[in-house]
């Protein structure tokens, strides 16, 4: 299954963002003369959403998944050569008046409209945006020249792209596993046996259009998905609920991929979607009682499938912490790896100084929200 959510960034989530040798971000510019400026927008992310100037929509910044996650605002960064717009949900710190933004789930990033350095776009002559590692580094434009006072957050933590990152100083979060239908593919023998076993002994893979999937199949990935949050011992808010994947399904280039077993139960369900340049394997989740056949297996190898149909990469995510049970897994289906990085802004540092007192963040961001 996908790691779980680092967090859904609602106002009543009190949750923290760890940042590996960190604990304060990266402080911002407050020079008002500088001419890269930053503003919000507050139209629930719609500004950095599908289609906006001239691009292909893509799901992470879609108006079915910002509607399901509840953004709120569009962080919109203005230079000389590009306009940087990327999706946020704006939320109270405490009691407020103060507020602090987070991206959505996944990998929105930012939307990025004139000329990104080409040395800078994680891509390759045969999947422009999608199959190459980045380049050593991380982006041309540095925050530290951006002007955010007019936002008027003290914070903002932004999920960027595995495509793009236009921002230079970010943090490696994660490293997820991608499986490349440009690359020699790799699987394990085991896991190969195992899809084979569950094939001969009658279990079935159905790949269904988001838009076509029906009531009983949604509730279905519902309650897949529910059970493993269960068996994770997952924090409430992870517990999503019917009405996000309702959201989520009608969404262009989405399919939920779900294994049955000989009886015609459902045993294991997947969410993919396409977002720049690749095929996502989102959302995930496998019955308590059938386990023991390892059907996600035989759902990950459809989306295989699936992705070499499309010419696009799959991405399978990382584990919950390097090394791990579920990363090890992941890794036996990809053939290369890309390293996954977020940004941590201080867009206020006194006000976040003083909110942060004398706090022990432990690499915690922003570090105000850290736990007691």
């Amino acid at each position: 299954m996908q790691p779980l959510p680092v967090g859904k960034g609602k106002p009543e989530d009190a949750e923290t963002r760890s940042v590996p040798g960190a604990s304060s971000g990266c402080a911002v510019s407050r020079n008002r003369s500088s001419r890269t400026v930053a503003q919000l927008i507050e139209d629930g992310g719609a500004s950095a959403g599908s289609g906006v100037g001239g691009q292909a929509g893509e799901f992470f910044r879609g108006a079915h998944f910002l509607a399901a996650e509840g953004a709120t605002h569009t962080l919109r960064i203005e230079t000389e050569a590009a306009e940087l717009l990327a999706p946020l949900i704006v939320r109270p710190i405490g009691d407020g008046p103060d507020l602090d933004a987070v991206s959505p789930y996944g990998y929105p990033g930012f939307t990025v409209i004139g000329d990104a350095p080409p040395e800078r776009v994680r891509s390759s002559p045969h999947i422009v945006g999608g199959t190459a590692n980045a380049p050593p580094g991380d982006g041309w434009l540095d925050p530290a020249e951006v002007d955010f006072h007019r936002t008027g957050l003290v914070s903002a933590f932004i999920r960027h792209r595995l495509d793009l990152v236009p921002l230079s100083g970010t943090t490696e979060r994660n490293v997820v596993q991608i499986a490349d239908p440009a690359l020699k593919p790799k699987s394990r023998p085991t896991d190969r046996r195992q899809v084979r076993r569950n094939l001969e002994a009658g279990y079935t893979v159905d790949l269904v259009p988001g838009d076509r999937t029906t009531a009983d199949q949604r509730a279905a990935f519902l309650d897949l998905y529910e059970q493993t949050m269960r068996r994770t011992d997952a924090a409430p808010h992870y517990f999503f609920g019917a009405s996000y994947f309702d959201r989520l399904l009608p969404a262009e280039r989405t399919w939920l991929a779900i294994a049955s077993d000989p009886a015609g139960a459902p045993a294991a369900a997947s969410i993919a979607c396409v977002s720049d340049g690749y095929l996502h394997y989102y959302l995930s989740g496998s019955a308590d009682s059938h386990l023991g056949d390892s059907p996600m297996k035989n759902v990950l190898a459809r989306l295989i499938e699936l992705s070499g149909e499309l010419e696009l990469p799959l991405n399978l995510g990382g584990g919950l912490r390097p090394g791990d049970a579920l990363e090890e897994f992941k890794r036996g289906f990809a053939n290369r790896t890309l390293a996954w990085r977020t940004s941590e802004l201080v867009c206020d540092p006194g006000r976040y100084a003083e909110l942060t007192g004398d706090r022990r963040a432990a690499g915690f961001f922003p570090a105000y929200r850290a736990p007691v």
